[in-house]
C-alpha cells in the first residue's frame, strides 16, 4: 500500500476522520495549530461539525454535549490550554462519557513555550482535575502512530465509556514521516447505538446522564463502580513496545519521543557489545507495570528517558518496588536528549557494576 508524506498534526486529523469522528470543537494554541486548521477544511470535506470554540472551556463542554447524543467527539489543545479543560474533563469522566482530548505537549509550566516536552504526564495520568478519576492515555511515537491511535482511543473510550487522551508533544505534531493508511475507515452511521445515548425518550424510558448524585451515599457508590471499571482497564489494558529485552542487562524507560531518541542509544550500546533492552510504553494509564515488575526480578538497573524533571520515573520506580536501581536523563522545558547521551549514560551505569 502506497504512503503519504504527512505532517504528525495532519496525520491526527486524517486518523481521526478515519475512525468516525464527526465532530471537533476546540481553540487555538501552539504547537497543535495545523489540527483545528486541517479539522476545518476535512470535518467539511466529510459532512462533520467543526467548532472553533471561544475558549477551551467551552471546548470541553460542548464534547460533552456532543458525545451524549452519540457522536464521536474530540478536541485538541497543547499544554497550558488543556489545563483549562480539567473541570470538563472531570464532569465528563463523573458522567462515564467517551471523548477524545489530544495534547500536543510544549514546554511549560506557565505559558512556557512552544518546544516540545513531556511535562503534562502527571497531569494526564493522575487526573489532572478533582475527585476521583483515571482517564485512558495514549503516547504515540510516530507520525504512523499519530494516525493509527485515535481509532484506538475511540475504540478503548466507547468500551469502557471513559474519557481517553493522545499525549503527543510538539515534535511528533510538527514532524513529516510516511504514513501508510491502513485498515477500513469507520463510518459513523454504521456505529451501533448505545443504551445511554440521549437520542429522544421514543416512547421509551428517559436516559439522563449526569456526573452526581446528591442522595446520601450515592456518590461513594458511583465511585466504587467507576473504581471495579478502573481495575479491569488496568488488568486488561496494559500496552507496550519490548525491544531486545529478552537478554538485556540494562532496561531503558521511554517513550514518545524519548523513546525514539533511546532507540537510537541503544543501537550503539548494541554496538559495543552492551546488552540493553528498551520498554516502550505505549498505554501511559493504565501503565504497563506488570512487564517492568517482571523485569525488575532479573535486571539490576534501568534508566529513564523524559523530556521533564522526572515524572514517569516515579511509576517506573512503584512498578519496581525497591529491587532495582533506577537512573534518569530528564530534559524540561523544551530540551532534547540525544542518543549520544543516552549511550554515555548506559556506559556509565555498566562501568559500576
Amino acid at each position: 500500500m502506497a504512503k503519504e508524506l504527512m505532517y504528525g498534526n495532519h496525520a491526527l486529523v486524517e486518523g481521526v476522520i478515519y475512525a468516525g469522528c464527526r465532530f471537533f470543537a476546540g481553540y487555538p494554541i501552539t504547537p497543535q495549530n495545523e489540527v483545528p486548521e486541517y479539522m476545518s477544511i476535512r470535518m467539511n470535506e466529510v459532512g462533520g461539525v467543526f467548532l472553533q470554540t471561544e475558549s477551551e472551556l467551552a471546548a470541553i463542554n460542548m464534547l460533552f454535549g456532543a458525545a451524549a447524543v452519540g457522536a464521536r467527539a474530540m478536541t485538541s489543545s497543547s499544554s497550558p490550554g488543556i489545563s483549562l479543560m480539567q473541570e470538563g474533563l472531570s464532569y465528563i469522566a463523573g458522567a462515564d462519557v467517551p471523548v477524545l482530548v489530544v495534547n500536543v505537549v510544549r514546554g511549560g509550566p506557565g505559558l512556557g513555550n512552544i518546544a516540545p516536552a513531556q511535562s503534562d504526564y502527571f497531569q494526564a495520568v493522575k487526573s489532572g482535575g478533582h475527585g476521583d478519576y483515571h482517564t485512558i492515555v495514549l503516547a504515540p511515537n510516530s507520525v504512523q502512530e499519530m494516525f493509527e491511535f485515535p481509532k484506538l482511543a475511540f475504540e478503548l473510550a466507547e468500551k469502557y465509556r471513559n474519557p481517553a487522551l493522545i499525549l503527543a508533544d510538539g515534535l511528533l505534531g510538527q514532524m513529516m514521516e510516511p504514513v501508510e493508511i491502513k485498515g477500513e475507515p469507520v463510518d459513523p452511521k454504521t456505529l451501533p447505538e448505545q443504551d445511554w445515548w440521549l437520542t429522544g425518550c421514543k416512547g421509551r424510558e428517559r436516559r439522563v446522564i449526569r456526573s452526581y448524585d446528591l442522595r446520601p451515599g450515592k456518590l461513594e457508590e458511583w465511585n466504587w463502580r467507576r473504581w471495579e471499571k478502573y481495575q479491569r482497564i488496568i488488568n486488561n489494558e496494559q500496552r507496550y513496545e519490548g525491544i531486545q529485552i529478552d537478554d538485556a542487562e540494562i532496561v531503558i524507560v521511554a517513550y514518545g519521543t524519548s523513546a525514539r531518541v533511546s532507540e537510537a542509544g541503544l543501537r550503539l550500546a548494541r554496538e559495543k557489545g552492551i546488552k540493553v533492552g528498551l520498554i516502550r510504553p505505549i498505554t501511559l494509564w493504565p501503565f504497563p507495570s506488570s512487564v517492568i515488575r517482571e523485569l525488575s526480578r532479573k535486571i539490576e538497573n534501568f534508566l529513564v528517558v523524559e523530556m521533564s524533571l522526572g515524572q514517569m520515573i516515579e511509576d517506573v520506580k512503584l512498578a519496581i518496588e525497591g529491587r532495582s536501581k533506577v537512573h534518569f536523563i530528564g530534559h524540561p522545558g523544551g530540551g532534547l536528549p540525544n542518543a549520544q547521551e543516552v549511550y554515555n549514560k548506559i556506559a556509565e551505569i555498566r562501568s559500576k557494576r
